[in-house]
This record gives structure tokens, sequence and C-alpha cells, in this order.
């Protein structure tokens, strides 16, 4: 039908009683490219990875179904958090409740549980609490957005150890692709089927607003290959940070505690995001606790989040860039919280100057992270020489080195003694 006319098209459509034309609407064979479809072979493990708007959630969500039709259940669908599950897999635009007919349409019931009518059934899981794998057993699986969940290897193990029903337990990962350790891993193994789909291939699907205003500004470049062409982009070969520097944290800290802002010049629409990273003293090195970067956010608004986040991890200061309208930062802060301690940094060099001997201590293995941190280890990784992060600017970067130069580097530095 889409090979017709516009005219032909709606001849063919009225020619069809109302059952034959919802039957053909859920007919995901017939509107579905052969990406979407599930691989040949004797694979465990589906790999989709695909650009922003490529279609990967409806072909999760119709796996799902025709999983469900044929009775293979129980199948567990995870998300990287239990709304983002809810909001995306089940009941967004292409989620489950999306492609199915009333007739044979899921019904959510209790907090987590899916049950179709007949008798098929699902369970929501979110991957940032991994323990929650435990007891429950299934038959198959669907993972979206692997790339992004906060404790990936770890949540997958555990959910490798719950598919164990049926004759051959099988699971979908659709994400956008990023070198993590878990996707690197999977990419390694020969039970895995991978696919790849760019944003282009779903054209047909999307707004012509998108594809002007977003494809068009982001094609050719590093973060358009990555999210419209579903390219999986290696570590960039000048950027003083690689993905094999993030250490992960394996204590607690046991010294001070910062909270390091870089304000944005402006507060409108188009302002730089609002750097706010915090980080605390542990041993020689320290540790990144949180990650509170506000985008599009006005002075009162970004000044809220950093004494927030100074409260919330009980810190000894927050420290600010005041390069630009030093002043204003510092009467924001007071405004929100008056006895909260600010120190001021003045940057005298360039960002990539300013970072190199922080990428040192993470090259020492002196700096750990926290889980969850991966829009800071993405711009990391994306910082060039530029001063940028592919072409933008660097506001965790800079937050951050202001939290580890306060923490670390100035506390290195070499004191005048008394004679």
């Amino acid at each position: 039908m889409t090979s017709l006319n516009p005219a032909s098209s709606q001849a063919e459509v009225d020619s069809l009683g109302d059952d034959e034309v919802e039957a053909q609407y859920y007919n995901w064979q017939k509107w579905a490219f052969a990406k979407q479809l599930p691989p040949d072979g004797d694979w465990t493990t589906w790999l989709l990875m695909g650009g922003r708007g490529s279609g990967k959630t409806r072909a999760g969500a119709e796996w799902v179904r025709q999983l469900a039709r044929q009775r293979i259940s129980p199948i567990a669908l995870v998300g990287e958090t239990m709304t983002e599950a809810l909001d995306i897999m089940v009941r967004g635009e292409s989620g489950l409740m999306a492609v199915h007919k009333d007739d044979e349409r899921p019904t959510l019931w209790g907090k987590n549980h899916l049950r179709w009518p007949n008798g098929a059934e699902a369970t929501i899981l979110t991957a940032s609490d991994p323990e929650r794998f435990r007891g429950p057993q299934f038959a198959a699986a669907w993972c979206d957005e692997i790339g992004k969940w906060p404790h990936a290897e770890a949540a997958w193990d555990m959910l490798q150890f719950s598919l164990r029903l049926g004759d051959r337990p099988r699971q979908l990962a659709t994400t956008t692709p990023r070198p993590t350790a878990l996707i690197r891993r999977l990419l390694g193994d020969e039970r895995t089927a991978v696919v790849h789909i760019a944003t282009h291939e779903n054209q047909a699907h999307l707004a012509p607003t998108f594809l002007d205003a977003v494809v068009a500004r982001y094609r050719g470049t590093v973060l358009g290959r990555q999210e419209l062409d579903g390219e999986l982009i290696e570590d960039r070969p000048d950027a003083l940070w690689q993905r094999a520097m993030f250490g992960r944290a394996t204590s607690a800290p046991d010294g001070r505690i910062v909270v390091a802002v870089d304000p944005p010049v402006t507060g409108h629409a188009r302002s730089d995001a609002c750097g706010i990273i915090v980080a605390a003293r542990q041993g020689d090195g320290a540790l990144v606790l949180e990650d509170a970067t506000l985008k599009q956010a006005s002075p009162i608004t970004w000044a809220r989040r950093a004494v927030a986040a100074f409260h919330a991890h009980a810190a000894d200061c927050i420290v600010v860039e005041v390069n630009q309208g030093g002043d204003l930062v510092r009467q924001m802060i007071a405004q929100v919280d008056a006895v909260v301690p600010v120190r001021t940094a003045y940057a005298s060099r360039g960002k990539w100057v300013r970072a190199e001997p922080v990428a040192a201590l993470y090259a020492r293995g002196l700096v750990q992270h926290v889980e969850g941190l991966t829009a800071l280890e993405d711009e990391l990784c994306a910082f060039g020489p530029d001063g940028k992060a592919d072409g933008h600017s660097p506001d965790r970067v800079d937050a951050l080195v202001w939290a580890l130069t306060e923490l670390v580097l100035n506390e290195q530095r070499p004191r005048v003694r008394g004679l």
C-alpha cells in the first residue's frame, strides 16, 4: 500500500471493511523494514543499536507483542529507571500499549506487572537496582537503552541468571550505541546478533521539523554519527580522557566534599548548561559523587540546585568560576542560602591547559566515579584540544576540573614554610 500514489492508496483503504483496516494497521510484518524484524540465526541476544527516531523502540515493543501472542512468558521489561520503562517501553508512543489492538492489549496491574488477555505476563524492572532480579525467572527479556544503565554489567549478569524458562530464552537489547563495557562485551559474544539502524531509515515516520532541525544540524558530526547513524564511536585519539580511565568507586569518601559550579554566561533558552559536579577527597585522589548539571536554567534555578547538592552531600563548600559575572554567582547562592560557604576560582588559562593536570590524576588511577555518570563521561571523552566537546561548551568538564583542582591539586602545591 505504501508503494501506491495517495489516490490509489485511499481507494484501497476505502475498499476495506473496518475489521480489515484494523488488521492491516496492526500488521507489523507489512509496515516494518527488515532491520526492525528479528534476525535469522541461532542468537541468544539481539543487539539493536539505532539512532534517535530510528524505530528501535517500536521494534522492541512489536517483538514483545509477538512473544506474548505465542504465550512465551513471563517476559522481563528492563529500563534504565522505572519511570523510563513505564513512559517509554509501556506507555510511550511506540510502546507496548500503542502496538496492540484493543482486544489484545495488556493491562497494567500492581506497580510493575503486565498481563495479556491470553494469560501471558511481563514484569517491569529497573537496571538501577540489580538486586531486584533475584527471585523472578523469565522466558525472554526486552532491555532498553542499555548504554545508559547505571549498573549495566551487574544488572545484565543478574538478568542472565533469571533467563531460564522455556526451550530457548532470548533477549533483545535496544540502545543508542555507546562504547560501554557491557556493549563491548556483547559485541564480542558470538551469540549476539548485531543490527544497526540509522535515523534516516525511518524518516517516513518522522516529523519534517525533526529532520530539518536535528538531522541537518548534526549530520556528519561525531555526535550525529552516534545519535543519528547508530554508529558506535570509539574514544577520540586526541582526547585527555579515555573510557578505560573511569574507575568505579570501591569505598566511601574520607575527606572534604565540594560542589563545583561552572555557571553559564546567560540564563535563557539558548544558554550553555550550568555544570554542577559534586566530588570528595579520597585518599590521595578523589571520588566523583554526582553530576547535577542543569540545561537552560535561570541563575536562581541553578543556584538552588547547587545549594541542594551542597546540603544533600553535607559538603564543605561550593566552588564557583567567577570569570563571567562573579558577583552575580555569589549573590544568587547567597539569595538561596546566605550561610553556605563559597570559594571562588578564576580561570587564567585555557580549558585544555586547566584540564591536563586533572586528566593526569585519572591516568594515575587516583579518581573514581560512582555509577550513573554517563553524561559526564561522554563529555570527558569528547573534550578536545579546541576546548569544546563535540562543538559545544564542556560545562561538566569545567565544573569537574574546578572540583578536583580544589580537592587535590591545590593541596599538592608546595607551601613556603617559615624559617
